[in-house]
């Protein structure tokens, strides 16, 4: 695409952990300004979570287009949509149309954004002058403010882990870390928790679902989850995220 033929412009903006409340002054900004925007889905038909958070923002003669983003496919299904996702993008663009992209929490993290991102930029990997990328507050910058626990302090090491890794890659990282974010957790509740109880972390650790909405669920102190309970976290949300600071313990 010419970057000097076209006055359009792409905003890709994080829209933060769920409250639409904590979406940033730029990007409310930005969503009044619109002509079109592009909201993701994990589930075919379903509402976009995104699309709700900022909803209030958007003029009302945004055009908004909803794209579903398999979350079970093979690699060359979810490739297909990328493929159809940006150029749909870029041809916004370069009609000179003002296009917003949106994603939950912050773009540049675990986040779909990234491979529209891998086919959007020079082989140079430089951002085009047309695109803007506006950050957002991330899920556990959310549970750790409302938790009044830590991320990190001083000199310690923060590792943030997606629990889709291996178990050994899990273990490490609560070995060499004193502060860990552990996320997409839902499925794997069980095996996380038995890791946190076999490096006497759980006094340590706090989990949360759904942090800024009204599902919103925590758990402050996971040693004295009941095991009736802890089987029954294999239904947990898919917002899921534990905390561990090893130097805070919750019985403070």
């Amino acid at each position: 695409m010419n970057e000097t033929a076209t006055a359009g412009k792409l905003y890709v903006m994080g829209v933060g952990p769920g409250a639409s409340d904590l979406i940033t002054v730029r990007a409310a900004r930005i969503l009044s300004e619109l002509d079109v925007i592009y909201t993701p889905t994990g589930k075919k038909g379903a509402r976009s979570l995104a699309h709700a958070i900022i909803e209030e923002y958007l003029s009302p003669n945004t055009q908004v287009c909803t794209y579903h983003f398999l979350m079970k496919a093979d690699i060359a299904a979810k490739q297909a949509v990328w493929d159809e996702v940006a150029q749909a993008l870029k041809e916004e663009v370069a009609n000179g149309r003002k296009v917003g992209f949106i994603t939950l929490g912050d773009p540049m993290l675990f986040s779909t954004w990234v491979f529209l991102l891998q086919r959007l930029v020079s082989q140079q990997m430089t951002s085009p002058s047309w695109l803007e990328i506006v950050p957002g507050i991330t899920s556990f910058s959310a549970i750790a403010a409302a938790s009044a626990m830590p991320l990190a302090m001083e000199d310690q090491t923060l590792a943030v882990i997606a629990c889709t890794a291996s178990e050994t890659v899990l273990e490490q990282a609560l070995l060499n870390h004193d502060c860990i974010v552990l996320m997409k957790i839902y499925s794997r509740f069980p095996l996380i928790r038995d890791l946190l109880q076999r490096h006497n972390l759980l006094e340590h650790a706090l989990m949360m679902a759904d942090a800024t909405l009204p599902t919103e669920q925590g758990w402050h102190n996971l040693a004295a989850l009941p095991l009736s309970e802890k089987e029954g976290m294999q239904g947990l949300s898919y917002f899921s995220t534990i905390l561990v600071n090893k130097n805070w313990p919750l019985s403070r």
